[in-house]
């Protein structure tokens, strides 16, 4: 390793060692699951007991959240008599920030104890079948974000994924959880682009013959480094709306927010069936 890459792998195991230890440092909580609340999801952390709450600008080393409804704060504290871990807002690369900077969280709360990563977001359907409000729990998912999980740390650098990705035992209790909470909600495939510019229409008919169900611009990192770091992960996707290439319609951030929102409730009953499942 050349001189640079040795001092942005010095910095890197600094910063994740010292984010440890400022969280250590404010609650004895160890979390065994941790939750990554996506766009329009933050309001699940409101439902913790017990919760120390950190902003991220008191974490060394982690980034800003700068995306519309993101909080920026990392929450420790139970729900469903489960110690957790909850980050309300991620990082984006839109946002500018490198797979590094991405992924540094999922090292911390690993680190912290959690065993479990509850991945969610916001997504854009382009499976026909979809509407506006439905849950995806995600099967699998297609990364085209073109970048690779390989950190300059080498002790960061997990290596090759296991298969699957998505644990497919919490994948059920999902569905099973919807089914009996009276709605349905689907396995699907997540494909992952950079943003933070909305798909064109020749890129929702190309996402759809390679097999996607859903696209969004976050989560492929995260769910790539948890599994690498031998976590079992869930991973759940608010269809925010659903893309006709042939009757293409204007989706703002501010409709997302408020769709995903809505479908909060359900994403809720979902993360708590989970969590008690885990007892």
């Amino acid at each position: 390793m050349d001189a640079n890459l040795q001092e942005q792998a010095d910095a890197t195991e600094a910063a994740l060692h010292a984010a440890v230890q400022e969280i250590r440092g404010r609650t004895q909580l160890v979390p065994s699951v941790a939750m990554i609340l996506g766009t329009g999801l933050g309001g699940l952390g409101a439902k913790l007991q017990d919760t120390v709450s950190i902003p991220y600008s008191d974490i060394p080393g982690f980034p800003q959240s700068t995306a519309l409804s993101h909080a920026g704060c990392l929450l420790v504290g139970t729900l469903e008599s489960i110690p957790v871990v909850a980050m309300q807002g991620r990082f984006h690369m839109y946002e500018g920030y490198s797979i590094d900077e991405i992924v540094l969280p999922v090292h911390v709360i690993q680190a912290l104890g959690a065993t479990t990563l509850v991945v969610s977001n916001a997504s854009g359907g382009v499976n026909p079948q979809m509407a506006g409000g439905d849950i995806l729990v995600m099967k699998d998912h297609i990364n085209l974000m073109y970048q690779g999980n390989d950190s300059v740390k080498p002790s960061i650098r997990t290596g090759r994924t296991s298969d699957p990705i998505y644990s497919p035992h919490l994948i059920s209790v999902a569905l099973a959880a919807a089914r009996q909470s009276g709605f349905h909600a689907q396995q699907g495939i997540y494909v992952g682009f950079t943003g933070p510019n909305y798909e064109t229409r020749a890129e929702y008919r190309l996402v759809r013959k390679i097999g996607g169900d859903v696209v969004g611009m976050s989560t492929v990192p995260e769910a790539i480094t948890a599994n690498q770091l031998g976590m079992q992960v869930l991973g759940l996707s608010v269809v925010t709306n659903v893309a006709r290439p042939d009757a293409p319609a204007t989706v703002d951030a501010g409709e997302v927010v408020e769709v995903a929102g809505i479908a909060q409730p359900k994403m809720e009953s979902i993360v708590r069936a989970v969590l008690r499942s885990l007892k």
